[in-house]
Parts: structure tokens; C-alpha cells; sequence
């Protein structure tokens, strides 16, 4: 049954509007009708609903709350150094799927890739819409929130606001410095916030890495194996859903 996130609240009678993209995607690509029913998921929770008008937007009504499980009982952030072409498309879809909180894209010393303010807010719309779309088809109770392009400090300044910081970075686990990632997350069952940061094509450079340390951040390699940038955060995501899920 197809899925749709709604921003505002039901009002008294359970009534609801769908808007803009999806009433069009409900009347000409699904081509349901009133009495139809769909999910619509409202302040974080799912709901069945029944389809009661359809004109320019389309008019629902919740019927029940639907018991959701569909959430990953830890909440994390993924960090993105920058990379090339079309690949935070992917990470941000696939990464959704896997159950990911939110996508925090930073500016690595190794990025490529620039963003200036122009290009940036485009791409930043982009991915939210693919976010949300990915949320609507895993049937997610919520869509990720995507950050606005943060700077390295920027990113070394959000580091407070979780409860772990674990850093992929393959260097610090060839000296003997990382812990093995399966060992990380076996202390990681009373933490809710997780910011995992991966570096661009090239990876994380050391002066990076050093200040990572120095702010309590934990270093860990995935595997035997060197994981393309768009590779390692959804190795990570699905190690972290069979850890904990």
C-alpha cells in the first residue's frame, strides 16, 4: 500500500489534504479512487486512511494508527566528505532504506568537489526529495533530515551532540590504533545518537583524523576490504541493523 509523509495535522474529524507532487502521483500514476485507502504518516506516525475527494488535492481520512516498527532503535547521522558526481544521491538513498536518521555532507580536505551557495541549496533539494521518496517506499514512519553542507570545523563542532563518534578510517586501524567495528558496537547499547563520519574519495586525511581524536571520536576499520566512499556508510547502516535489530 502506497505511503505518504504529510506535513500538517489531522483536523478534528480525522480530515487531511494531500498536496502538490503526491495528489498527482494518487490520481494519474496510482489512479485510485475515492474509497481507496492508503498510509499516510502523520507527526512520525503511520496511519490507514481512506481517499474522500479527489480534485486538485486530494482529500483523506485516518482511520487507525497502525503499529510501526520500521525505525532503527538508534538514531544515526551519517557524515559524507563530499564526493563525485551522483554519488550522495545514492548514499542518501540507500542509506534511507537502511534505516538511516539523518545525512550531515561536509567539506573534507580531500573533496573534489565544491559547493557554492548557488549549487548547494539545489543539491540540498534534490536530496531531500530522494530521501523522502526512499522513506515512502521502505514505508518509514520518518524522513531523514538532510543538513545543509557543513565545513570540517563545523562538523568537529557537531561532534558534542552525539553520544558516540565513530570515525572510518582505515590509517588509524593499520597502525593498531581503531578497534574492530563489531567490538564498537557492542558498546554501543546505551547510546541513542550515532555520527558516523566517512571521508570523500581519497578518504580523511591525517591532520582531519587528528582533530577527530582529539574531540573523543572513536576509530574503527570496516573489514579487511577498502570500501568505495558510497560503499562503507551503508556497510555500516546494515551492520548496525543486525547488531541491534
Amino acid at each position: 500500500m502506497q505511503r505518504y509523509f504529510l506535513e500538517e495535522k489531522a483536523s478534528v474529524n480525522n480530515q487531511l489534504a494531500i498536496t502538490g507532487e503526491d495528489a498527482k502521483h494518487i490520481a494519474k500514476v496510482m489512479r485510485q479512487s475515492v474509497g481507496d485507502q492508503l498510509i499516510a504518516v502523520v507527526s512520525g506516525k503511520a496511519h490507514l486512511a481512506e481517499i474522500t475527494e479527489i480534485a486538485t488535492d486530494v482529500q483523506i481520512r485516518l482511520i487507525e494508527e497502525l503499529e510501526d516498527r520500521s525505525e532503527l532503535p538508534k538514531k544515526v547521522t551519517i557524515a559524507c566528505g563530499l564526493p563525485k558526481g551522483d554519488k550522495l544521491e545514492l548514499i542518501t538513498q540507500k542509506a534511507t532504506e537502511l534505516g538511516m536518521s539523518a545525512l550531515l555532507p561536509y567539506s573534507a580536505e580531500r573533496s573534489i568537489v565544491k559547493w557554492d551557495s548557488a549549487k548547494s541549496a539545489k543539491k540540498i533539494e534534490r536530496l531531500k526529495k530522494i530521501a523522502k521518496e526512499a522513506a515512502e517506499q521502505s514505508h518509514r514512519s520518518r524522513i531523514p533530515d538532510i543538513h545543509t553542507v557543513h565545513s570540517f570545523k563545523e562538523l568537529v563542532n557537531a561532534v558534542k551532540d552525539y553520544d558516540a563518534v565513530i570515525v572510518a578510517y582505515e590509517e588509524e586501524a593499520k597502525k593498531g590504533g581503531g578497534k574492530r567495528f563489531a567490538e564498537i558496537l557492542e558498546s554501543l547499547y546505551d547510546k541513542d545518537s550515532i555520527l558516523l563520519v566517512f571521508g570523500p574519495e581519497g578518504g580523511i586525511s591525517e591532520a582531519e583524523a587528528s582533530v577527530l581524536k582529539e574531540a573523543g571520536a572513536l576509530f574503527t576499520a570496516l573489514g579487511p576490504r577498502i570500501l568505495r566512499t558510497e560503499t562503507a556508510p551503508l556497510y555500516a547502516l546494515s551492520a548496525i541493523s543486525y547488531e541491534f535489530e
